[in-house]
């Protein structure tokens, strides 16, 4: 993947000189260009095409940001109630997620969303407690944004 995009970045380069324009218009022309002919030569490198876990990166951002939104307004419900209604509880969860990195990035992620934050990590065994901020509210949008981070950190890491 290196290898790929510093591919892409020297084609990006060459075609600038080419065109004795050194700006990032034609820059970005190049790179496009560099992109495209790499997307092309893809089936002669040994690793797939690295614009697709650029793409996975993106999507991971995205939903990371749609995840923070919503939990952010599930937040300000519970707190800009007239009386403080909420049930604290801990969670324990099992994750599919097997390397170092993989459970890192799936605990950072959980515990940056409002209402959640991951207490402890057993990565031999693949748990995570997690603590939230209403057990009864929290519960069921933690497991399901956690299954949707496992399957994105999936696509980015492997």
């Amino acid at each position: 993947m290196t290898f790929q995009i510093l591919l892409n970045l020297i084609v990006a380069l060459v075609w600038m000189m080419f065109h004795n324009s050194w700006s990032f218009l034609s820059f970005f022309t190049g790179y496009l260009v560099g992109l495209l002919f790499v997307f092309l030569m893809r089936r002669f490198f040994n690793r797939p095409f690295y614009g697709t876990k650029v793409v996975a990166v993106g999507k991971l951002l995205w939903l990371f940001i749609v995840e923070l939104f919503k939990s952010t307004f599930v937040v300000i419900g519970q707190v800009t109630r007239p009386r403080l209604n909420i049930r604290p509880g801990i969670f324990r969860v099992r994750t599919k997620l097997k390397s170092d990195w993989e459970i890192t990035a799936l605990s950072y992620l959980i515990t940056l969303t409002p209402g959640s934050v991951v207490m402890e990590v057993d990565p031999a065994q693949g748990i995570m407690y997690i603590h939230g901020m209403d057990a009864d509210e929290f519960k069921s949008s933690i497991l399901a944004s956690k299954r949707r981070f496992e399957q994105a950190i999936k696509e980015v890491a492997r």
